[in-house]
């Protein structure tokens, strides 16, 4: 089966060829005899309900860093003649973001769209994990600075960050003698309209934060990211340190509580984050990890996950 697929990304000049997901995706599907387009979202237009972008075919891909894409001259397609789009550019999840999603839901499921665009905008990383009960450490969103103090009040050593952010941005843990929560909501409030979420701080993170990637529903498989000393964050692009790990049976109890949502909201490929025995976010976007996986452990998410794309399209 030979599948045209377009990828809508970042750069793909840019990426780091060791450590990026949808690069390794690409890699994938070229290996695999795919027909790949790249295009960035600016290069989305619609006109007259006919959806198109403005992209570059693949000509041809090495893990030599950069020089590790070769392209075709750039060319305007219709998307309806994909059979696969995939939906991987980077965050911020804002009104760019959003608006792509409705374009690319004009096209779904007769083109089939990784991860389904209306579910990816009704899916915010932060958000989504809170319609499953017990999965959450004690978790406040709001932009009420009352209501925050108060839930500060009652667990002392918090983490704020902003709702919509990603990578590891703007994350501040405040202990409870730190003065700094009105200078920090100020600063916040004052670059967007958007609440702020606060959890109470998880002592287990010292241990690391989990990447745990789901295919269909189904955990492929785990690494852990265990953060520098002193620090709180354990992204692996600020410093974070990747390492083999087995899944526990509450991380095998998490995936079973939010498997089959995934499944039957059309989230074919997403990354969840576990620290200790909860789950932070569950990231539809453009969940990353899979090199890491893939070094550590042998197994290959995005194989995984064309092994499933192909079995969908043949139907």
């Amino acid at each position: 089966m030979s599948l045209r697929v377009a990828v809508q990304m970042d750069p793909l000049d840019q990426v780091d060829v060791s450590a990026d997901t949808t690069f390794l995706m690409i890699e994938n599907a070229l290996e695999r005899g795919h027909r790949v387009w790249t295009y960035h979202p600016e290069q989305l237009a619609q006109e007259n309900g006919k959806i198109t972008a403005r992209m570059r075919g693949l000509a041809g891909l090495t893990r030599e860093q950069g020089r590790h894409a070769k392209h075709h001259e750039a060319e305007t397609l219709d998307l309806s003649t994909m059979d696969v789009i995939l939906l991987r550019q980077d965050p911020p999840f804002d009104m760019a973001y959003i608006t792509s999603t409705h374009m690319l839901e004009r096209l779904h499921p007769r083109t089939l769209v990784v991860n389904d665009p209306a579910q990816v905008r009704n899916a915010p990383e932060k958000l989504y994990v809170t319609g499953f009960e017990g999965l959450q450490p004690p978790t406040l969103i709001t932009r009420d600075p009352q209501t925050i103090a108060e839930f500060r009040a009652r667990h002392g050593d918090v983490i704020l960050k902003p709702l919509y952010g990603n990578g590891g941005s703007g994350v501040f843990r405040l202990k409870p003698e730190d003065p700094n929560l009105d200078s920090l909501l100020e600063m916040f409030f004052a670059s967007n309209r958007e609440p702020v979420i606060l959890q109470k701080f998880l002592p287990a993170v010292v241990k690391g934060d989990k990447r745990i990637l789901i295919v269909d529903g189904e955990p492929a498989g785990v690494i852990n990211r265990v953060p520098q000393d002193g620090q709180v964050r354990s992204n692996l692009h600020v410093g974070g340190r990747a390492e083999a790990v087995e899944l526990t049976k509450r991380d095998r109890e998490i995936c079973a509580a939010i498997g089959a949502d995934l499944r039957a909201k059309g989230l074919l490929f997403v990354g969840i984050d576990v620290i200790g025995d909860y789950c932070t976010e569950i990231n539809v976007t453009s969940p990353t990890g899979a090199q890491q996986l893939k070094a550590f452990t042998g197994v290959d998410a995005t194989a995984v996950m064309w092994d499933r794309i192909e079995a969908m399209r043949r139907g």
